[in-house]
Parts: C-alpha cells; sequence; structure tokens
C-alpha cells in the first residue's frame, strides 16, 4: 500500500495538510503529486479538488480516496479504513 497525496503549490489547505504529515509516521510509503505537473496523475484518480488523499494498493488500485483537510486523527483513520 501507499498514499497519495494531490496538492498544488497555491492550495493553502494543501499546505496544512502537509505540515501535518510531516508530524507524523504514517507506516506506508506517500507519495507527493502536484496538480498543475502531473495533470495526468490527477485525471487518472479523479482529482477535482485539492488536497486528496488516495490511498493505493501494491498494483495502484485506489482503495479509498478523500479530499480536503484532515487531523492527524482522521489521517490515522482513513489509513485504518
Amino acid at each position: 500500500m501507499k498514499l497519495i497525496k494531490f496538492y498544488a503549490d497555491w492550495c493553502g489547505p494543501c499546505k496544512s495538510l502537509s505540515k501535518v504529515m510531516e508530524n507524523m509516521e504514517l507506516g506506508i510509503p506517500v507519495e507527493n503529486i502536484d496538480i498543475d505537473k502531473d495533470i495526468d496523475a490527477a485525471m487518472k484518480y479523479g482529482v477535482r479538488g485539492v488536497p486528496m488523499i488516495v490511498l493505493v494498493d501494491e498494483h495502484g488500485n485506489t482503495l479509498r480516496s478523500k479530499t480536503g483537510m484532515m487531523s492527524a486523527t482522521e489521517l490515522t483513520s482513513f489509513i485504518k479504513g
């Protein structure tokens, strides 16, 4: 499994989520994708707003996704399912 975080440099909530994630031990790899630089990835995962977090399995299949700012508690719950 891995977590994909879609963000944009101009997005305030994206910066806030990054700060939350910096202070966490998530236990899985995190891939950060700038939607302005990788439009194909954003389209593949159906990104309609940022920040968007996508949990994928080892084959890249989406397990779940969520758009918007999350607290550390919410992010932990999201990962654990």
